[in-house]
């Protein structure tokens, strides 16, 4: 950890020298604001009421896009445990949907965004299925592709016990795709955070990604660079929780026999 810290630090060393010689050079620079502005600006965003909406601006935006993401991700999620694990395990179904699902995959999700916006409006509706489309199809594909190649003795030696494909599946699929299902989460959370930023972008009026392109036109990067380091960091919590509860209910997957 000490060593990975090291290239963050010189970063930030670096970014604070560049930023005090532009300040000093330009005290209204907005470019390269530095921390100390930043930290107003933070302080401000987390604390201050709007007068326009009576809200808690840096909290509000929070609010809208976790919820926005966090529908979207469990639409998905829950998609990707019935059609994936159908798809590995029955091959009647991975011959009807398989085809449907891999052309959807190769679709690049911000190309149907208008589309989205004409058949569900402008509302949360659509961010939620940019979402939905930008990361299922993936998340389908890999949890399909895995089940499918489980050990093929296990499915033989469960039906030679007498177990129907119902039971195959809840048996012996379900208990070994569901850590799977959530690392496949967890390398699509980023997407995820890719297509909500772009679709508040285009039509909201409250979110992270809304804040964010509302104040470059001003140049403010003393309130950008705040939103995309909070972005982060809810990004890196996002990803430690699932990964502590896939070691907590699966530690067999991560090599832990205890």
């Amino acid at each position: 950890m000490l060593i990975g810290l090291i290239p963050i630090l010189i970063l930030l060393i670096v970014y604070a020298l560049m930023s005090a010689a532009r300040a000093e050079a330009n005290p209204n620079d907005k470019i390269l604001p530095t921390f100390v502005a930043m930290v107003h600006a933070t302080v401000r965003l987390f604390t201050e009421v709007d007068p326009r909406t009576g809200q808690i601006t840096a909290l509000a935006d929070t609010a809208a896009s976790l919820w926005r993401l966090g529908v979207g991700v469990l639409i998905a999620t829950g998609a990707t445990l019935v059609i994936g694990i159908a798809l590995g395990v029955v091959p009647l179904v991975r011959a009807a949907l398989g085809p449907i699902v891999t052309i959807i995959a190769v679709i690049p999700p911000i190309a149907v965004l208008p589309i989205l916006f004409i058949i569900l409006g402008l509302d949360e509706a659509s961010k939620i299925a940019l979402i939905v489309i930008g990361i299922a199809p993936y998340m389908i594909r890999d949890l399909a592709s895995y089940v499918a190649g489980l050990p093929t003795e296990q499915s033989i030696k469960a039906q030679t016990l007498g177990a129907s494909t119902w039971l195959l599946t809840l048996r012996v699929a379900l208990p070994q795709a569901l850590p799977r299902l959530i690392e496949t989460l967890r390398f699509s959370m980023g997407p995820a955070w890719v297509f909500l930023i772009s679709a508040e972008a285009i039509a909201s009026d409250v979110g992270l990604g809304y804040r964010i392109f509302l104040v470059r036109r001003y140049l403010s990067m003393d309130i950008i660079l705040p939103y995309v380091a909070w972005i982060s960091l809810l990004a890196i919590l996002t990803d430690f929780l699932l990964l502590l509860i896939s070691r907590k209910a699966f530690p067999w997957a991560h090599g832990d026999e205890r």
